[in-house]
């Protein structure tokens, strides 16, 4: 099994409850969870071959929360190339804000695949207005994210 970073942004607790189950299903599924709460790029790249999965709420016009834009800023800044990274990312938004639905977790998506790194699987983007349990979502997601991250990772290893 994988050691799974997690990289979280959230106001208003959301995509934090969200990530602790997420956590929570990876550890019962075997893998070993890493938390990221350094607002370095050096947290991402000096371990990019550890997965990494963003789970992120949107806010303002379509704004990482304050908690992770230092993070997301100093990967901008410092720019390090992660062809190694494989990652996923689990977006939380509003559909009624309309162009800027689930902007954080895109934001954070587009930094990555622009640095390098190779996305896993379908974003996922939940719906506040449809779902008042994005974790439910974030739960039946993560079992083909595995998978597929799986298969990413003995691909690479080939």
């Amino acid at each position: 099994m994988a050691v799974i970073s997690l990289a979280v942004g959230t106001v208003y607790g959301a995509s934090e409850f969200v990530a602790e189950q997420v956590a929570d299903a990876l550890k019962q599924a075997g893998h070993e969870v890493h938390w990221i709460e350094s607002d370095s790029a050096s947290a991402i790249s000096e371990q990019e071959e550890t997965p990494l999965l963003v789970i992120t709420s949107t806010t303002g016009s379509g704004d990482l929360p304050d908690n992770i834009l230092p993070l997301f800023l100093d990967l901008k800044d410092q720019a390090p190339y992660l062809p190694q990274l494989h990652y996923g990312v689990i977006a939380l938004g509003d559909s009624s804000y309309g162009e800027t639905f689930c902007g954080g977790g895109r934001q954070f998506d587009e930094l990555l695949t622009e640095l390098g790194a190779r996305r896993i699987g379908a974003r996922l983007q939940i719906d506040a207005t449809e779902t008042m349990e994005p974790e439910r979502l974030a739960l039946a997601w993560l079992p083909q994210w595995l998978s597929q991250l799986t298969s990413a990772l003995a691909t690479a290893d080939e």
